[in-house]
């Protein structure tokens, strides 16, 4: 019995695809899936053929071996994704099914296992398996190159298998050159610092086995030789993509401030945006980024990565949960049973796998920092990160540049990424005696949004003013809120704006909303 409009498993589509007495077709992801016919029995034999252009060492190579049915003819060709899972495609017509692939989580990417990481300088992505052999045997066979299983599973794939990836210097885009193609290669992209990404330009044929099949290896390789770092597509200039422009919701603010004043000088917090945090050392920036952690993950669904780097994974989570249940609960005197932190945090979360937490004492190398960023942001789907503080990055760093030109090459690639990943970014910054960003006056300058607070701290005062030094949306800089601190719960309280403090010899740099 037929039926029609049915969901999808492998691309999630609702209602694609047909089920037919024998197989399943699905017209979203064009997934064929033959029914109780396995490659593998004991009536068949299994060689290394010569088919679409390759030869038996680059089957061999890959391990894809053809099955040869009772009568001598070649049927199936078997595409190892490990674990004994294969996919199956006819020798003769376009019928595609899969054998143990439920789950891709063995090799993710057809190939993988044929390669090491990090073992060349670079690795090509394909579309299809027949690509990944095709560029494989095009480059002399010197070169790894592996297949997603898809373009609507592109991106999955990658995230699974993005370690592996990331090991190599270079990372070659050769997908199907169509829609889903371009689609899927700008998603996949995404998941790594865009000057070890480049694209392979297939103008001739759509496809890598296209140019082995008709006798055009050299123009491929010339096209792979050739390849240009991927650069997404930004440029607009006619009437309807401004219209789409405008229509837009990228201003529109994804989540609130905790703090009512600063709430309604910035209008909210907005994806795609860096928020600075500054103050003197112990005037409370962390403890104010916590209170924003807290109303983030209280007041939305979304996940949230927590990079602390002073203070370690325990005391991130214990000052969560000692905002939810206004008690400080990493005092030894708190008197709250772990158990009753754990259902606290869970309480706090809602659901499993919503915050990421991320502390590393000392040092650290920029890049890592922004790969550990990116990854958060993409595979870990992170709308709203928070790094404590940006210095701690680069003290003691061993790349040979001084710290101000660490921070400033930091800086300057965070607000990128922040820019092409559409995310949320708290950054947390010292400053000098001048007031300005401690080691790198550029952490300022790519700041959307800057709050400092000051606080008499050599007087004991427990009154903390908050200012806007620099609010990019909005216009409305200056004075914006008052904060007390409580022993007690460990935590900022708002106080009402009729007693703002504002303190004497600081250096007031609210006076415009651009730098």
């Amino acid at each position: 019995m037929t039926q029609h409009h049915q969901p999808c498993p492998d691309c999630k589509s609702s209602d694609a695809m047909s089920i037919y007495d024998d197989h399943s077709y699905c017209f979203s992801c064009n997934k064929y899936t033959s029914f109780n016919k396995e490659f593998i029995d004991d009536k068949s034999s299994y060689e290394f053929i010569e088919h679409r252009g390759l030869s038996k060492e680059t089957y061999r190579f890959y391990d894809v071996k053809c099955k040869i049915d009772p009568l001598g003819q070649p049927i199936q060709l078997g595409f190892p994704y490990g674990g004994g899972s294969f996919k199956v495609r006819t020798v003769e017509g376009k019928k595609i099914w899969s054998v143990g692939l439920s789950s891709p989580d063995t090799v993710p990417l057809f190939g993988m296992d044929r390669f090491s990481a990090g073992s060349a300088k670079s690795i090509t992505i394909t579309e299809g398996e027949y690509d990944a052999l095709s560029v494989f045997q095009m480059l002399g066979s010197k070169y790894p190159a592996v297949s997603i299983r898809g373009a609507t599973s592109g991106r999955r794939d990658c995230e699974r298998a993005r370690d592996y990836l990331n090991s190599f210097e270079r990372i070659y885009l050769c997908l199907d050159n169509d829609e889903p193609g371009r689609a899927a290669t700008a998603e996949i992209a995404k998941l790594f610092d865009p000057h070890k990404v480049f694209t392979v330009k297939l103008s001739r044929h759509k496809d890598a086995n296209g140019y082995l099949v008709h006798d055009c290896g050299k123009e491929f390789v010339s096209a792979w030789w050739n390849a240009k770092q991927y650069m997404p597509e930004g440029v607009v200039a006619d009437y309807g993509a401004v219209e789409r422009i405008l229509r837009s919701e990228s201003a529109v603010s994804t989540a609130t401030y905790p703090i009512r004043s600063l709430q309604e000088s910035t209008y909210g917090i907005r994806p795609g945006e860096v928020v600075l945090l500054t103050a003197l050392e112990g005037v409370g920036k962390t403890e104010l980024l916590r209170m924003f952690e807290h109303h983030l993950i209280k007041t939305t669904d979304d996940n949230i990565a927590i990079i602390h780097l002073e203070e370690g994974e325990k005391r991130c989570v214990q000052g969560l949960v000692g905002h939810e249940l206004n008690v400080p609960v990493h005092l030894p005197d708190a008197g709250i049973s772990v158990e009753d932190q754990i259902l606290a945090f869970q309480k706090l979360t809602k659901k499993d796998g919503r915050v990421h937490l991320y502390s590393h004492f000392g040092a650290n190398d920029p890049n890592s920092i922004l790969d550990i960023i990116r990854y958060l942001a993409t595979v870990c789907k992170c709308k709203y990160i928070t790094l404590d503080h940006i210095t701690m990055i680069v003290t003691g760093s061993d790349t040979g540049n001084d710290e101000r030109k660490d921070l400033d090459y930091l800086s300057t690639k965070l607000a990128q990424m922040v820019n092409e990943l559409n995310f949320t970014l708290f950054l947390v910054s010292h400053i000098n005696d001048s007031g300005d960003t401690r080691g790198s006056k550029n952490i300022s300058k790519i700041a959307n949004t800057w709050i400092h607070l000051d606080r008499d701290v050599r007087a004991g005062s427990t009154i903390t003013n908050v200012k806007l030094h620099k609010n990019r949306f909005a216009y409305k800089t200056g004075q914006v809120g008052v904060l007390t601190f409580d022993p007690n719960t460990y935590k900022l309280n708002e106080v009402d704006d009729t007693i703002f403090q504002p303190l004497e010899g600081l250096p007031d740099q609210g006076s415009s909303s651009r730098h």
